[in-house]
């Protein structure tokens, strides 16, 4: 897979830019997923809490017009009056009798109104009652309506002419305006079916339910019929307790997971707990699963389609190029391309062909370069070698001197006759800087000969340079440069120098003279012909080459440039009646000649 990947460039960006595309795609769809989803849950709850609200308020101005109408009764005159004598009085009884009839009728969810005098005079009821729950509830919760003002009860069952009612009663004491001595008291009851009503018609999930609880978490509505009149607890027994006036809770797990949402009833204690299923708010998500999916996928099919050809149309141009580059002859001219576009791949493009032009012309440069080279070293050789037989007839002359006893000519002929087969040297560019220096002494000795008293000349050399190799015949022009322009056109006699040293990985050579030197526009001029010396033809050296000029020089110049690279070359300083200084550096080399 690795080999694959690294062998295409195409597959690299198709692969990084798939990732690229895919994975915050993928990450978009689920953040969207999960707040499309949160949102929907979110929706669902304050739905529900509004829902619970509106069953809260008809609830609360139902237990308020109860309350209402208890005081309204309680203050009633014929009601009082009938309380407070003991005899009995048929025509307010049935006055009062149509009174509360008047009122329950009134109100659906009214389901009767009984007034209990403490003084026997018969109960006061809007219907017959043939057995209520209400007194042994009263028995059980042991109230003591003398002390409390008023009290709701829980759910508790009576018997009428009109069958079995759950009812849900406010009791409280009647009594005297007076004197406030207690008289009776008086219950009105909720119908627990209206009340059901009223949580029905709020518009709840049909798949959930809500519940209303009393003060002591005892069912008193909703939900299934048989769950009337039993705590919360015991229906759900691991459900978390209710704390605050209303919130959000989760109960159960899996597909019976259920968001539990409660509101407090705060004049009651009552609490109004809905349920719904979580499975509503999944088949929701599920649909926003679908969608989110669906357009996930489209997206990445356009943005996959825009990739591949976005990759093709940046990748064709250097498939090319690659395919060009694999079936080059380097033998043959590197073809262009023609440029297409400005940006990156156009600017590889014309890199390309400029580096292109660039190789031709370094192979031109360089086979001109090996041209003048080959050149540079024939003419160096045409300058200080004669024809071959002029070697031969030195020795001659080397011979009959000896034999003559001509000890000094012996001598010169002796130094030209190794000088000249140094300059032969069979045609080899290289030797030893001792055959350098010696070559260079035979010249200094000829020189001395037939210039007596002009000059003295002197060599320092680091021994340690001795065996090593360097280009020949470079020492041999400068020393005669300082003689034919610096000594001889002095008065007095002068001096010449050559030192060589060690300089890390260099060796550096001077030649150094006490001559006439050079004036500043001449050195200018020389210096300005070394600086186009290498890239100048031969034939227009010798025609900028003054004539009062040295050849030798700039031809030593430009074989070290050519031999030894442009760090290489000749150093010329000097100042007019006091002498010239030149000097050039060379690298080390390991080879020997």
């Amino acid at each position: 897979m690795r080999r694959w990947l690294a062998n295409s460039l195409k597959r690299k960006l198709t692969l990084l830019l798939l990732f690229a595309i895919l994975l915050p795609l993928l990450f978009a769809g689920v953040v969207s997923y999960q707040m499309a989803a949160s949102v929907t849950e979110e929706k669902a709850k304050q739905s529900g809490m509004n829902t619970l609200n509106q069953i809260k308020d008809k609830i609360e101005f139902v237990v308020q017009d109860v309350e209402n109408m208890s005081i309204f009764l309680i203050g009633e005159k014929d009601i009082q009056l009938y309380l407070n004598n003991e005899r009995e009085d048929i025509a307010r009884y049935s006055l009062i009798i149509g009174t509360l009839t008047n009122l329950a009728f009134s109100k659906k969810y009214i389901s009767n109104i009984t007034i209990k005098p403490k003084n026997g005079n018969p109960e006061l009821s809007n219907s017959t009652i043939l057995q209520s729950g209400l007194p042994p509830l009263l028995e059980k919760i042991k109230m003591d309506y003398r002390k409390t003002p008023k009290r709701w009860t829980s759910l508790y069952e009576n018997q009428t002419t009109e069958g079995l009612k759950r009812v849900i009663s406010l009791v409280r004491p009647v009594r005297n305006f007076y004197n406030f001595k207690e008289m009776g008291w008086i219950s009105v009851s909720l119908d627990q079916k209206e009340i059901e009503r009223f949580i029905d018609a709020a518009g709840w999930e049909k798949s959930g339910y809500v519940l209303l609880l009393d003060k002591d978490g005892t069912i008193i509505s909703g939900g299934d019929p048989s769950w009337l009149t039993q705590p919360l607890s015991a229906i759900f027994p691991d459900m978390e307790k209710l704390e605050g006036t209303n919130g959000v809770l989760k109960y159960g797990s899996g597909k019976e997971q259920k968001t539990i949402l409660y509101n407090t009833i705060p004049s009651l204690g009552w609490e109004l707990v809905g349920f719904i299923p979580t499975q509503v708010y999944r088949a929701q998500n599920n649909y926003v699963l679908t969608v989110t999916a669906f357009a996930t996928g489209i997206a990445l099919l356009l943005a996959v389609g825009l990739m591949l050809y976005f990759i093709q149309w940046v990748t064709t141009p250097l498939t090319k190029l690659t395919r060009s580059l694999k079936e080059l002859n380097l033998d043959e001219k590197i073809p262009t391309y023609t440029i297409k576009s400005a940006d990156e791949i156009g600017l590889l493009v014309r890199s390309y062909n400029k580096l292109g032009e660039k190789i031709d012309r370094l192979k031109t440069q360089v086979q001109l370069n090996e041209a003048k080279k080959k050149e540079a070293d024939i003419q160096a050789l045409q300058a200080q070698i004669n024809p071959h037989f002029l070697y031969n007839t030195l020795s001659s002359i080397h011979w009959i001197a000896l034999m003559n006893k001509d000890r000094q000519i012996a001598e010169m002929v002796g130094a030209l006759s190794d000088f000249m087969r140094f300059s032969l040297n069979k045609g080899e560019e290289y030797c030893q800087v001792r055959q350098e220096i010696s070559h260079a002494q035979n010249y200094a000795y000829i020189q001395s000969i037939r210039f007596p008293d002009q000059f003295t000349m002197e060599f320092f050399v680091d021994p340690d340079m001795m065996p090593m190799p360097m280009l020949k015949l470079l020492l041999q022009p400068l020393i005669e440069n300082s003689l034919i322009h610096g000594i001889q056109k002095k008065k007095e006699k002068g001096q010449v120098f050559v030192h060589g040293e060690l300089q890390g990985s260099e060796m550096k050579f001077v030649v150094e003279d006490t001559g006439i030197g050079i004036e500043e526009g001449r050195l200018r001029e020389i210096r300005r012909q070394l600086l186009s010396a290498v890239d100048s033809e031969p034939q227009a050296l010798d025609r900028n080459v003054p004539k009062s000029g040295s050849y030798g020089l700039l031809n030593v110049h430009r074989r070290l440039k050519l031999h030894y690279g442009n760090d290489s070359g000749l150093t010329i300083d000097s100042e007019a009646g006091k002498g010239t200084r030149i000097s050039f550096t060379i690298p080390l080399r390991e080879e020997r000649p």
